[in-house]
């Protein structure tokens, strides 16, 4: 017969295992978030930001690209998401502001996809 008054349970292991399992869930639930974002962003990119900047490219200012390089060169602050948020949303020299067009999840979006898509390259 199955007794359970022999068993000793370690409590600390039970408490580790629960925190493991809720950070595996987090985690698991934010790639799939992130995943929908770049594919939203990438949506907005095309309908907002294709036609002066296809494929990376800059029709306007040739130098100031969306490749990993030029981000970390022309953007205030450096490549990062915060820098592109700023400038899709203020505009800047030949840049359009976007701010009112937007909302913030679309700009969220759009410079995830950014700074994604210059880390792996645009023509990939």
């Amino acid at each position: 017969a199955f007794s359970i008054s022999n068993a000793k349970i370690d409590i600390t292991k039970v408490a580790q295992a629960g925190v493991a399992a809720v950070a595996i869930s987090f985690t698991i639930g934010v790639s799939a978030a992130l995943a929908e974002d770049k594919g939203a962003g990438q949506q907005v990119f095309k309908a907002y930001c294709a036609g002066c900047h296809a494929g990376g490219k800059n029709i306007i200012m040739r130098e100031k690209t969306l490749e990993k390089d030029a981000l970390d060169q022309y953007l205030a602050g450096g490549r990062n998401e915060a820098a592109v948020i700023t400038i899709v949303t203020n505009g800047k020299s030949a840049m359009p502001a976007f701010g009112r067009r937007l909302g913030e999840d679309d700009t969220q979006n759009v410079a995830a996809y950014v700074i994604a898509t210059s880390e792996n390259g645009w023509d990939n």
